[in-house]
């Protein structure tokens, strides 16, 4: 089995991501040949800055080497490292119909949020689609909210398949040049509240930074969005923001004895944050003590990441062959 994801270097890793996504990656790799990259070029949209895109692609690969990753076992590389994937998402674009584009949920949501539209955010899911299907991936884990650009993924496939590949199955996905991925969502954590209760992202600027430091952790969970009941009052677990992240970290014998306390009364939201901050100490302390030794290492993560891109442009070669023979390029 073949497990593709990535993460754009638009900011310092969170707990979203961790939860959402990372650490399925670590458990993956024990389960298939899992590809993970940094999709520098997705940032590209965001980041004009070159020194920054540097240094956050590179914080990245610190990032997921600290959290588990294990080279040996997966294929950690940067997107841009993979040229084919360029050459294979223009191909794609000329038969993706602009209405699937105009449907898409995260281009709509960016837009919503005050993010001035270019063609890179418009055409977003078609690089996406590059990046997964390049490698003949089988299965994508992606948060509740990227479901739809792995179901774009799916349409653009079968679109190009129709178009060039006569013997293509729609119905069974077989005789096609690029195969159909299936998506895989973790429903329980599929979607991480922030520290203001939307979605945790970079782009809204409501993260926990994992690899922050002691006093920006702290910072940002005692700034966690509650309401005002009094702390003596019994409180609604499942309409409190603290309590949602602390559902990530505890055991359920845990878990159990804070929904009490919660719906009993008698303890304050203060008390829930600072508990929230030991589980995330306690969680997080090995691989943060593990990135403060990566970054002495510089060589050692360049070397992972040039291997990594061997390995991968390796795959995306001969599935580049088979596109460019069927649309006639070769």
């Amino acid at each position: 089995m073949r497990i593709l994801s990535g993460c754009q270097p638009s900011g310092k890793l969170h707990i979203g991501n961790y939860f959402g996504a990372i650490r399925q990656y670590v458990d993956f790799q024990h389960k298939g040949h899992g590809l993970y990259f940094i999709a520098d070029l997705h940032a590209l949209t965001t980041i004009r800055d070159p020194r920054k895109m540097a240094e956050l692609s590179r914080s990245v690969a610190l990032d997921y080497l600290a959290l588990g990753l294990d080279p040996e076992k997966a294929t950690l590389f940067k997107q841009s490292d993979i040229p084919e994937v360029c050459e294979l998402s223009w191909i794609l674009s000329t038969v993706t119909p602009m209405g699937l584009l105009e449907r898409a949920h995260s281009y709509k949501d960016k837009v919503a949020h005050g993010i001035s539209p270019d063609h890179g955010l418009f055409a977003y899911p078609v690089l996406m689609a590059a990046d997964i299907l390049i490698y003949h991936s089988d299965l994508v884990p992606v948060g509740k909210d990227q479901k739809q650009h792995v179901e774009i993924t799916r349409d653009i496939a079968v679109k190009f398949n129709q178009t060039y590949c006569p013997k293509f199955d729609p119905g069974t996905g077989k005789g096609g040049a690029l195969k159909l991925p299936e998506s895989f969502i973790q429903d329980d954590t599929a979607v991480v509240p922030g520290i203001d209760g939307q979605k945790m992202s970079k782009s809204y600027g409501n993260t926990i930074e994992i690899f922050a430091s002691d006093n920006e952790v702290k910072k940002k969970i005692m700034a966690i969005k509650t309401d005002s009941t009094p702390v003596e009052a019994p409180k609604d677990p499942d309409k409190c923001n603290v309590y949602a992240l602390l559902k990530l970290f505890a055991a359920k014998d845990e878990l159990k004895a804070i929904r009490e306390q919660y719906t009993k009364g008698g303890v304050g939201h203060g008390d829930f944050k600072k508990k929230l901050l030991e589980f995330f100490h306690r969680a997080f302390d090995g691989a943060r003590a593990k990135h403060t030794e990566l970054i002495k290492n510089e060589d050692y993560v360049n070397d992972v990441l040039r291997k990594g891109a061997e390995r991968a442009r390796a795959i995306a070669t001969p599935v580049m062959d088979e596109v460019r023979r069927v649309t006639g390029l070769r």
